[in-house]
C-alpha cells in the first residue's frame, strides 16, 4: 500500500482566465449575499437651529454614512433651520446661557451681542477651513443621507417646503421618525 498521493499535472492546473472566471463569480456570489438589510442604520433627531448646533448632526450624519451607515436625520422645530436653504446661511449663536461662550450672560444680554458672538464663531470657521453648514448638507445629501422635515413643524411655523435643500424629504411625521429609531443601531437626540 502505497502512501504517495498522486500530484497533479502541470495540465490539470487551472488557467489565469479560469481563475479571474472564479474571482469574478465569487465576488458576485458575495455581493449578492450581502443584504442591504445588513448595512448599519442611524437616526438622528435635530432640534436647534442655532450656528453651534447644526454642526453635530450634519458631522455626526456625514461621517456616519462615509462609514457606509444608512442615516436619516429627522428635523423638527428649530432644527428645520438647517434644512432652509437661505436661512440655514445666516443661523446664529447665542451668547446668553451659553457656559462655553467668553461673555458673562449679563454682557451677553446686551443689544447686538449675539451678533458679535456670531461673528467671533464664523471667523473661527472660516480660519480653520471648517465646511460651512451649506457644504455639509450638500455633502450629505449626495452621501445619501436622508434628511426628514417634520411635517408638523412645516405646517406650525409657516415654513415654504420649495425653500428647503434639493433632496429633503418632507411630509415626514413623528411615526416615521419613531419607526426610524426602532429600526436604528444608533439613536441620537441633539
Amino acid at each position: 500500500m502505497s502512501t504517495d498521493t498522486p500530484s497533479a499535472s502541470a495540465d490539470d492546473a487551472p488557467s489565469r482566465a479560469e481563475l479571474q472566471a472564479r474571482i469574478e463569480d465569487l465576488e458576485e456570489s458575495l455581493a449578492e449575499a450581502t443584504d442591504e438589510d445588513d448595512a448599519k442604520k442611524m437616526s438622528i433627531i435635530a432640534t436647534k437651529g442655532t450656528l453651534d448646533m447644526a454642526y453635530p448632526p450634519l458631522i455626526l450624519a456625514s461621517t456616519a454614512a462615509a462609514f457606509g451607515y444608512d442615516v436619516t436625520v429627522f428635523h423638527t422645530f428649530w432644527g428645520l433651520e438647517i434644512l432652509h436653504e437661505k436661512r440655514s446661511k445666516n443661523l446664529k449663536l447665542s451668547s446668553v446661557g451659553n457656559p462655553n461662550m467668553p461673555v458673562p450672560n449679563f454682557v451677553g444680554a446686551l443689544p447686538g451681542m449675539d451678533r458679535v458672538t456670531t461673528t467671533m464663531m464664523e471667523r473661527k470657521i472660516d480660519n480653520n477651513d471648517t465646511a460651512t453648514i451649506e457644504e455639509l448638507v450638500e455633502t450629505s445629501l449626495d452621501m445619501g443621507v436622508e434628511f426628514q422635515a417634520c411635517q408638523m413643524t412645516i405646517d406650525l411655523m409657516g415654513y415654504d417646503e420649495d425653500e428647503f435643500y434639493d433632496g429633503v424629504r418632507t411630509g415626514v411625521g413623528a411615526a416615521t421618525a419613531l419607526q426610524d429609531m426602532a429600526d436604528a443601531d444608533i439613536q441620537l437626540l441633539v
